[in-house]
């Protein structure tokens, strides 16, 4: 059957929507008018279609480069109007396109694993067309950033440059993190994001159900064995979570076509990353920009207080506007606005943005010594030791920080820190401002009865009002060869920040055995997570005096403590 492909005008809801963004995002004004082409078809190798939308300049002769954006997320709001309508009234074709086997293309959804050679075959396609003009650039969030890295394994002659916004090159070790399942993110993504599109609720649907919804994940969360609890959430859908279980080893060729590392040696055209402070995938959006600065290429990185779905909310007049910017100048637009900077980043706690030409910025190293009566100073105790026991019948719950959750980022700790299962180390009220950019690291000797453990270190700003809130962490497996009693001495890089404390604020050090459901619970007993079905507990022993905090302190004022 023959399709008809028909170019329509903007309508005027379309238009207002248009008026509404640009006035909340403080975009330049419209160059164009545009027009959107429908359901565009572009045949694959494997024998499936991908479908398309086109937004494109109104006047056909118009000699514009054009922006590709693979998405397994529709193609409608929000991606429409926060990109395709906005960079097509900028001069720009806008190739907005569902990746295999989702929102109508064809072929069965295989997450991340597909998208290499799909991508090589769209660009394969474009040069086809005769609105293609030879110039290339790829744009997009998420997964939608995954995909420019998986063609960027065999980077495209024609591409210019690229905005990678919050996304990973390398979804294995983000699934897989330090060797524990990153439960809530994936199985909760997996959930969403395999349920047919024709089969899902609409927005009143969507509200009604989501208690319920979020009743089940709870006990998918908790349920064992975990592959047996996923599968009663799935009803056999997502079949790739059960592979993501089956294959905890990073190294196993499994996981070939989920890493795409190799693209960050392979990549010569201008990139702006974007990423946030409580992201989940902060810490690869920080090495992407160190790999390829450390080659020569054109990088500039953005970092904002933001969450990962913040990044379209409350980041959008940001990052919206830069990437334009970022875009206009590398394709050679007439009223490019040049980056005065390569680097912005936000502090929290000071609430400003700091431009730099590298990152992390000039620090000087500041250690902080956790005491047995829960202080936090500035020389090492004598010795001395604190304890706590984690069981995983009853796991540390996670509070906030880098995750897809509806009270992800920044969030009060005291409840949390209230249990007999998390130690906190406190300073005294700082009497000047301390400012500290870049990985906080904590040099930790340790001693856990059970072999099989793992140790989750935050930091948090304690406020006059005594609230604590969470900056950054990290969580890590212990070496499970080292026996029962056994000193472990571990170097933990937490993740990036940059923050500000107040004069007037503490500091807080914060210690625990995990995070649950952020990461699946550590058993105790050495079963693999995905069948595992006993639990035993663990009793971690801080051994004080050597174990230290240090801290990328920045303002030379303040590093006295």
């Amino acid at each position: 059957m023959e399709v008809v492909i028909v170019k329509a005008a903007p309508g005027l809801g379309a238009r207002a929507v248009d008026q509404i963004l640009r006035r909340l995002r403080k975009l330049p004004a419209p160059r164009n008018n545009y027009v959107v082409e429908r359901t565009v078809r572009t045949p694959t190798r494997g024998g499936s279609v991908l479908l398309s939308d086109l937004y494109s300049p109104a006047d056909p002769d118009a000699d514009t480069a054009t922006i590709l954006i693979r998405t397994p997320y529709g193609r409608g709001m929000p991606v429409d109007a926060l990109w395709g309508r906005t960079f097509a009234a900028r001069g720009y074709h806008v190739l907005l396109q569902s990746v295999r086997g989702t929102f109508g293309s064809t072929g069965t959804f295989r997450p991340m694993a597909q998208e290499a050679e799909d991508a090589q075959d769209t660009v394969a396609w474009l040069r086809q067309q005769p609105w293609f003009n030879g110039n290339l650039a790829t744009m997009g969030m998420s997964y939608v950033a995954f995909t420019q890295w998986a063609l960027l394994i065999d980077p495209p002659p024609e591409l210019r440059a690229s905005v990678m916004i919050a996304g990973p090159h390398d979804f294995s070790s983000a699934i897989w993190e330090d060797g524990a399942f990153a439960l809530e993110t994936f199985l909760g993504w997996s959930e969403r994001n395999s349920v047919p599109f024709d089969q899902q609720p609409g927005p009143i649907g969507q509200l009604l159900g989501r208690r319920r919804s979020g009743e089940r994940h709870k006990e998918a969360f908790t349920g064992l064995p975990l592959a047996q609890a996923a599968q009663a959430l799935l009803e056999g859908r997502a079949p790739w979570v059960q592979e993501w279980l089956d294959h905890p080893d990073l190294a196993d060729p499994y996981w070939q076509p989920y890493n795409h590392t190799e693209a960050l040696r392979r990549i010569q055209t201008p990139t702006l990353l974007v990423g946030g402070w409580q992201d989940v995938f902060i810490g690869q959006t920080v090495a992407q920009y160190e790999a390829l600065r450390s080659r020569g290429i054109d990088v500039a990185m953005t970092l904002g207080p933001w969450t990962h779905f913040a990044h379209l909310l409350k980041g959008s007049a940001v990052i919206d506007n830069e990437a334009l910017d970022w875009l206009d100048s590398h394709l050679g637009h007439p009223a490019a606005r040049r980056r005065p900077q390569p680097v912005r980043t936000f502090v929290t706690g000071a609430d400003t943005w700091h431009a730099a030409p590298v990152w992390p910025p000039e620090s000087v190293e500041t250690a902080w010594y956790p005491t047995a009566d829960g202080a936090l100073v500035g020389s090492a105790p004598a010795g001395g030791h604190s304890s706590f026991r984690y069981d995983p019948s009853d796991p540390t719950p996670s509070t906030g920080g880098r995750r897809l959750s509806s009270d992800s980022g920044v969030q009060d700790n005291r409840e949390l820190e209230a249990r007999s299962d998390v130690l906190t180390f406190t300073t005294p009220a700082l009497a000047a401002s301390l400012e500290f950019e870049g990985f906080p690291v904590l040099e930790a000797f340790l001693s856990v009865d059970n072999p099989h453990a793992d140790l989750f270190v935050r930091l948090c700003d304690l406020d006059a009002k005594g609230r604590s809130r969470n900056l950054t962490d990290v969580l890590i497996r212990l070496d499970p060869t080292v026996g029962p009693g056994e000193l472990h001495h571990v170097t933990v890089r937490l993740n990036p920040c940059a923050h500000r404390l107040l004069a007037g604020h503490r500091l807080r050090l914060q210690i625990s055995g995990g995070s649950h459901p952020q990461y699946a619970r550590n058993l105790g007993t050495g079963e693999p997570v995905a069948t595992g079905a006993g639990l035993k507990a663990s009793v971690h022993t801080l051994h004080h005096g050597s174990t230290r905090l240090i801290l990328p302190v920045t303002s030379a004022a303040a590093s006295t403590h």
